[in-house]
């Protein structure tokens, strides 16, 4: 029987690979940056306890999950992380899941919108076509910051791209104890449609620590990029998991 407070993602990213899963989860403090493996999660809301698997994301503030009865269901990540814990309270669980079961407006494919500490603890996301969609949300104060809408219209398949390393940083990350470690590059472009970007950044992974990357390298890789600006840095793009990544001799 399927559950009626499900949120069915419209549109959302699945991921194709494990590792892409992976790369997420550690960014979202799901599991840790030495994971090499996708780990079992638990949907606890509405007085269930099921596993559940994490297949895409809508936005970097909401993920996919796919939980016991093949339904999807959009879910804040930092909810999610709390509901792994063994001493999980089932009353906020309860109060934040009625509020977001009424909410019957359409998902598109969203941005994400500051999140208000409310006691329908919610979050909505803003589309293109300026409709609303629900995110399952836990009833938390913490807040994100309002991120501008893309100046740039991106492709939302895989690309190919080139981009120049230009720092190395690191930036708190809201879901875990730990800084992320992350790159920023200049001279980011597209190839293929060619589309220049300007700057970018992505994690600083254990995959292309590898690479013994260094400030001033050219690099050619496939990722997805998302307009998601960098905390404390005016860099307003992101390259999600940037594969084939290949130094070039210039």
């Amino acid at each position: 029987m399927d559950y009626a407070f499900a949120i069915q993602p419209a549109a959302f990213t699945r991921f194709d690979e494990e590792s892409e899963l992976i790369e997420q989860c550690k960014e979202w403090g799901l599991v840790s940056e030495k994971a090499t493996k996708a780990k079992a999660f638990f949907y606890k809301g509405n007085s269930l306890n099921v596993a559940c698997h994490i297949v895409g994301l809508v936005d970097p503030m909401t993920a996919v999950i796919e939980l016991d009865t093949k339904q999807l269901h959009c879910i804040h990540p930092s909810y999610l992380k709390e509901m792994q814990a063994a001493n999980y309270s089932q009353r906020g669980a309860a109060l934040a899941e009625d509020a977001s079961a009424t909410d019957e407006l359409e998902a598109a494919e969203p941005e994400a919108k500051p999140a208000k500490a409310t006691k329908a603890a919610k979050a909505e996301v803003s589309s293109e076509d300026g409709q609303a969609a629900p995110v399952e949300k836990a009833p938390a104060k913490e807040k994100t910051k309002k991120e501008k809408a893309p100046k740039l219209e991106l492709p939302e398949e895989k690309v190919k791209m080139k981009a120049t390393v230009t720092e190395f940083t690191t930036v708190p990350n809201n879901f875990s104890d730990t800084d992320d470690e992350v790159i920023i590059y200049e001279a980011v472009s597209i190839l293929d449609p060619a589309l220049d970007i300007g700057t970018a950044w992505s994690s600083h992974s254990a995959t292309l620590k590898k690479l013994e990357l260094a400030v001033g390298d050219t690099v050619t890789f496939e990722c997805k990029i998302v307009a998601k600006k960098l905390s404390k840095h005016p860099v307003p793009y992101k390259i999600n998991n940037p594969g084939k990544m290949q130094k070039v001799a210039e």
